[in-house]
């Protein structure tokens, strides 16, 4: 973490100067705002979290509850989500007190005697061999907490508006694009001005309002496909118990049917989802009606000869597997030809059942995606095109969330006779590991992702996909880092230079891109505003092939050692080296199979690499960057009206 670069700091560095709308902000919610997030789920509390870096930006979050979340329903945190936790700087803390999925076993009906259970196998989970992040089981509330903590630190310090209900809004289609042209009603429904209706004028609304979304409603999308014929109960229980593997994550199944056995953070807490079998298609949703004693007695009966004692009940439900993805995730209609106004995020855009763990995983990278192309779009650093790419890079997203938990669903579902192989639900579990955790999207070229053309030069980074970090050392000062948890959530894009080893007497590639990188002309001067520090737009930073010790950090170009902060101070934390150290093993350059002839990374705010390219493509790398941004100076020129 680095900080006193504003002054010094004595007390809590993760609170940052307050900026722009965080200086006396309001504590009521005012009549016109930029954004308007609607719910304060996982996507809507971390596109809080991610707004409160814009602080220029008047976002503020409505919630029809009174506070904040006591129990929430999701729990599975996938590593990507744990990856991204570390942008948002809570990852260490949430590990601390989280249940690490270390490993998962399987349970089937013994050969010599079908009514038991008997262990099948036991899988080692697929957290750390994908990942330098676990996969963990933490309460969604706490999840919640974190992100409304990162908010409220954030120079925009934003907190949820609680008690206030959202009832419908109106878009102005032809309004100009600087305009407020969406008329949102709200109800006060608690606090001092309970029972009053309003009208909020916004530039943006979100839709993070769940499956029963209003928002979704009100811009006439609709969920398209279907409930399953099939029932789970869910309950959060403290029990005493005979099964051994009651701290393990589990799959049973067994003739009396089937149970995902997860436990919780804390020890002594575990989820239980049990098999209720079909339900007949008249059902008109009456086993929503099952009393918990039941769902106990199933549960007894599927983990026999085993048994539980439920001592506490925390939480419990009823529901029926769905599967439906929102015929669109904003509010533009097709062949329409205007920019989207109004979005929806998480469940208010797809539903699935909650085996799979991608519920709250899903929904939170919604949000990552949308934060910083709102801020982008309305701190005039991009045009409002750019919004267009939220639903072309989400729904196909969802999509796969819904074939994918589709399939795990029914192999969870099924009845031992329909088993042909015990071991065949491990094999799917391990071997589809990469999708659930969040790894597999792969983004589309686009004005904002490149194409593949140099990909051989950077085979570890994908274009398109997540960056996936790697150890490196600070030349500063030697010490070891993860070079993607350098990258914090807050707004700016990475650009990594992976410097090239020339042999003596010849000329560096790398010198030469830097210089152009720094220059008047150059694309990170022409992007970045006026008065801004040189790195407030883009975070470059080069990678050395060589020991730290080997390098000499005056010598360094001066685009990797910016001056930054009201006391231009040289940011000493931008230069890398790969060679193995003292206190690592891997070369970046051989891990992530990176040309040593020099390449440049670039990197989307959301952790996604949006190009590869050689060091002699500066005129490539400035056509990309042209066509994500808008220049600087014409944005002044027509009185920072974006085009």
């Amino acid at each position: 973490m680095q900080f006193h670069h504003h002054g010094y700091v004595s007390g809590d560095p993760r609170l940052q100067p307050a900026a722009g709308t965080g200086i006396d902000r309001p504590d009521d919610l005012p009549d016109v705002v930029d954004v308007l997030i609607v719910g304060s789920g996982p996507a809507g509390m971390l596109l809080a979290a991610q707004m409160s870096q814009f602080p220029s930006v008047t976002t503020r979050l409505i919630e029809r509850r009174e506070g904040r979340l006591p129990l929430g329903q999701a729990d599975g945190i996938q590593p990507r989500s744990v990856e991204t936790f570390q942008a948002f700087g809570f990852a260490e803390r949430i590990i601390a007190e989280a249940y690490n999925i270390g490993w998962m076993n399987f349970w089937g009906p013994d050969p010599a005697d079908p009514s038991r259970i008997t262990r099948t196998a036991r899988t080692e989970d697929y957290g750390y061999k994908i990942s330098e992040f676990p996969h963990l089981i933490v309460n969604q509330a706490r999840v919640l907490d974190y992100f409304a903590e990162a908010a409220a630190l954030g120079p925009a310090r934003i907190a949820p508006d609680y008690g206030v209900e959202f009832l419908g809004l109106e878009v102005d289609a032809a309004a100009d694009e600087g305009a407020h042209p969406i008329e949102v009603r709200v109800r006060h429904v608690a606090g001092s001005r309970v029972g009053e209706d309003r009208t909020i004028r916004a530039r943006y609304v979100v839709g993070c309002d769940g499956a029963r979304s209003r928002v979704r409603e009100a811009i006439g999308r609709t969920h398209v496909g279907s409930t399953a014929q099939h029932a789970w109960g869910v309950m959060d229980v403290l029990v005493d118990t005979d099964f051994p593997d009651w701290r393990i994550k589990c799959a049973i199944s067994a003739e009396a049917g089937n149970i995902l056995h997860i436990p919780r953070e804390g020890g002594y807490l575990s989820r239980m989802y049990i098999d209720l079998g079909e339900v007949a298609s008249d059902d008109n949703h009456r086993v929503r009606a099952t009393p918990i004693e039941e769902i106990i007695r199933r549960a007894n009966a599927i983990l026999h000869p085993y048994t539980i004692e439920v001592k506490q009940v925390a939480w419990h439900s009823v529901y029926e597997v769905g599967h439906r993805v929102t015929d669109g995730f904003d509010d533009v209609a097709p062949g329409e030809a205007r920019d989207p106004r109004v979005f929806l995020t998480g469940d208010a855009c797809h539903t699935h059942s909650a085996k799979a763990g991608q519920g709250m995983n899903v929904s939170m990278q919604d949000g990552f995606n949308l934060g910083w192309k709102l801020g982008h779009v309305l701190t005039r650093l991009a045009p409002a095109s750019l919004l267009r790419t939220y639903d072309a890079e989400r729904k196909p997203v969802a999509q796969q969330l819904i074939d994918f938990d589709r399939e795990w669903s029914s192999l969870m579902a099924r009845k031992p006779a329909e088993i042909s192989d015990p071991q065949d639900l491990a094999t799917y579990y391990l071997g589809t590991a990469e999708f659930p955790s969040g790894f597999m999207t792969r983004y589309t070229p686009s004005r904002i992702v490149g194409d593949a053309a140099h990909q051989r030069r950077a085979e570890g980074f994908p274009v398109g996909m997540r960056f996936k970090s790697s150890e490196v050392v600070k030349v500063a000062d030697g010490n070891p880092v993860h070079l993607g948890h350098h990258a914090k959530a807050d707004g700016r894009w990475r650009v990594y230079a992976f410097a090239d080893r020339p042999a003596a007497g010849e000329l560096s590639a790398l010198t030469g891109w830097a210089e152009w990188l720094n220059a008047p002309d150059g694309p990170v001067r022409r992007h970045t505003p006026a008065g801004a520090d040189l790195d407030a737009v883009f975070d470059v930073k080069v990678i050395y092939q060589q020991r730290f010790d080997e390098v000499e950090l005056a010598a360094v170009p001066a685009i990797f050692r910016p001056r930054s902060g009201p006391l231009g101070l040289v940011d000493p934390e931008k230069v890398f080296a790969a060679a193995p150290s003292a206190w690592t093993r891997t070369d970046i350059f051989d891990e992530r199979g990176l040309s040593r002839d020099g390449v440049v990374v670039v990197v989307r705010p959301d952790q996604y690499v949006a190009a590869v390219l050689p060091l002699q493509a500066a005129a490539e790398l400035d056509a990309f960057l042209s066509g994500a941004f808008l220049a600087q100076r014409e944005v002044a020129a027509v009185g920072g009206a974006s085009r």
